[in-house]
């Protein structure tokens, strides 16, 4: 076998994993993956027999932010995707050369790989090619060479996946994602500003483990990350549904840790993993660190309206949520309750008072 054809579990022991390392990492990915405990031997099957998944990573108009979160992934550690499950063939970020060098890195990968890379994508790409000029190439250019010659397309974050905030009214570059200008090549939308860094290490484990994409909703996303709306699972649904909400950033509900809904949080409208995987290794997300949710994995988020300004007030926007009705079935309850536990503790004083009287 070659250096480049090594499998996982080889790289693995080659950068001084232990058996031990390596199964607690297949589990990790198992969790992450959504897979059940017993369903661990699967990854641990396909890590020790698969070889290392080539990846070219391209950045176009973008902030460099997907890049960012992706490095900080814990679950699985970024050393062990980097060095042992995939083979980064390009990375402006990340890549040891640079100019020339680099692009003929790109340019080898076409020869070696060619339908076996996965080209991972973060940024827009303007419709007029004298905005964005790479290696002397146009990012439309360069994208549609590698696009059309991958085994999938993985687009990381909104900016590829929607057009991003360069591609906000009024849209000086005429930026488009990357859906703009693939023909035949899959694509995988992994959407967020940016996506959680185990989502994006997430998607290529599973193409790692089955050999095949994975399950993605209507709107091509994965929906084993992108199947809940955030506020499902927020850590402040149960006072959304008593109705006590956050009025403004300093009042008290803002202390206690009441709902965001009515100063601006778009949970209600937003699908992604972050209330139940959480950012930095599964410690937070924005709603639990106290701001609301801007629905920054949805489509033209951007232009929404303003990010502090609850969805129903927004024009052009709807929801079926009244926050000012919201909690008054869940108080009708008590309150009858109340009036229940009250007339209860009257008859049994009567009754007590009857029994002294005999």
């Amino acid at each position: 076998m070659s250096k480049k054809e090594k499998t996982v579990y080889e790289a693995a022991l080659e950068h001084g994993f232990s058996r031990r390392d390596f199964l607690k990492m297949c589990t990790a990915l198992a969790a992450t993956l959504g897979l059940e405990f017993t369903q661990s031997d699967q990854v641990v099957k396909a890590m020790e027999t698969k070889t290392r998944v080539p990846v070219v990573w391209l950045q176009f108009q973008d902030c460099t932010g997907c890049s960012e979160s992706f490095i900080r992934s814990s679950q699985p550690k970024t050393e062990s995707v980097l060095l042992e499950m995939i083979s980064l063939e390009y990375s402006e970020v990340l890549s040891a050369p640079s100019g020339h060098q680099a692009e003929a890195s790109m340019e080898q990968v076409l020869k070696d790989y060619k339908g076996k890379y996965i080209l991972a994508v973060e940024g827009s790409i303007p419709k007029d090619d004298a905005y964005l000029m790479v290696g002397g190439k146009s990012a439309r250019e360069t994208f549609i060479k590698m696009a059309d010659n991958a085994q999938a397309v993985v687009a990381y974050g909104s900016c590829s996946a929607w057009g991003g905030i360069v591609g906000a009214s009024p849209n000086p570059t005429g930026a488009k994602p990357v859906t703009s200008f693939v023909s035949n090549t899959p694509v995988i939308l992994v959407p967020g500003c940016p996506p959680i860094a185990e989502v994006m290490t997430g998607v290529i484990a599973h193409i790692i483990t089955f050999g095949k994409l994975p399950e993605l909703d209507h709107l091509g996303r994965p929906k084993a990350f992108y199947r809940h709306r955030i506020h499902d699972k927020c850590n402040r649904r149960a006072y959304f549904d008593a109705g006590l909400f956050v009025e403004s950033f300093d009042d008290e509900g803002a202390k206690q840790g009441y709902c965001l809904y009515k100063v601006g949080c778009k949970g209600p409208t937003t699908y992604n993993s972050c209330a139940e995987m959480r950012w930095n290794g599964g410690v937070s997300y924005p709603i639990q660190s106290g701001n609301p949710c801007i629905g920054c994995s949805e489509k033209d988020f951007w232009d929404n309206g303003p990010f502090f300004t609850r969805r129903a007030k927004i024009p052009g926007t709807q929801t079926t949520i009244n926050p000012d009705s919201v909690g008054l079935a869940a108080l009708g309850v008590t309150a009858a309750g109340i009036a229940v536990h009250a007339t209860g503790t009257v008859v049994k004083k009567k009754m007590d008072e009857k029994r002294g009287e005999e």
